[in-house]
């Protein structure tokens, strides 16, 4: 790292956020979520970081998932953001709520209308028999709202991860790599260095 790592590493993390999307990374703002499901059975996926703001991670989902059944059963998280072409990746381990109904809306309204509209006809996740049906509720749902807003279901939520535990990792030409690990005090962030 050029300069001295900053007290609250959630600052670094949208640095980084935005040099990867500068630097042209493919889906900078993809990270991998772990959850706990039944029996402590971990399930992971990729999920976009929708906002960095007020201290948490923000991301939608539908509330029907299996993610969603999961936070609410235990909302401990961990997520993984790798950037390989610069050398670097984020971790971040913490806890998942449900947020607002506002927050919820107004992130919605911004997803593209494709998006919003495959909300509506997909429950993601439920076993299907093929995918004709579902581009033909797509269609004739696209052209029935022709013009018009699409509104956000009421089983969408936005989940708010508040992190505990943040590791930034640089990769360096020597492998000693640079481990950067901030963890949650009671006022501040206590960084230290790991080993590589």
């Amino acid at each position: 790292m050029d300069e001295a790592p900053p007290d609250d590493p959630l600052h670094l993390l949208v640095r980084w956020l935005e040099q990867a999307r500068e630097a042209g990374a493919p889906a900078p703002a993809a990270m991998t979520l772990a959850t706990v499901g039944a029996g402590g059975r971990p399930s992971a996926r990729v999920v976009s970081l929708k906002r960095l703001e007020d201290g948490a991670l923000l991301f939608t989902t539908g509330l029907w998932t299996r993610k969603a059944e999961e936070l609410r059963a235990n909302p401990r998280v961990a997520a993984v953001f790798h950037w390989p072409t610069l050398g670097r990746q984020a971790r971040v381990e913490g806890e998942a709520t449900l947020a607002e109904r506002e927050l919820t809306e107004e992130l919605f309204a911004v997803r593209p209308r494709a998006h919003r509209l495959q909300a509506h006809v997909s429950r993601q996740g439920e076993p299907i028999a093929d995918l004709s049906s579902l581009r033909e509720r797509l269609e004739a749902l696209d052209a029935e709202t022709a013009g018009q807003d699409i509104v956000c279901p009421e089983d969408w939520g936005a989940i708010r991860i508040v992190p505990d535990a943040i590791e930034l990792w640089t990769e360096e030409p020597d492998r000693l790599h640079e481990r950067l690990l901030y963890r949650a005090g009671s006022s501040s962030w206590n960084r230290s260095l790991l080993a590589p």
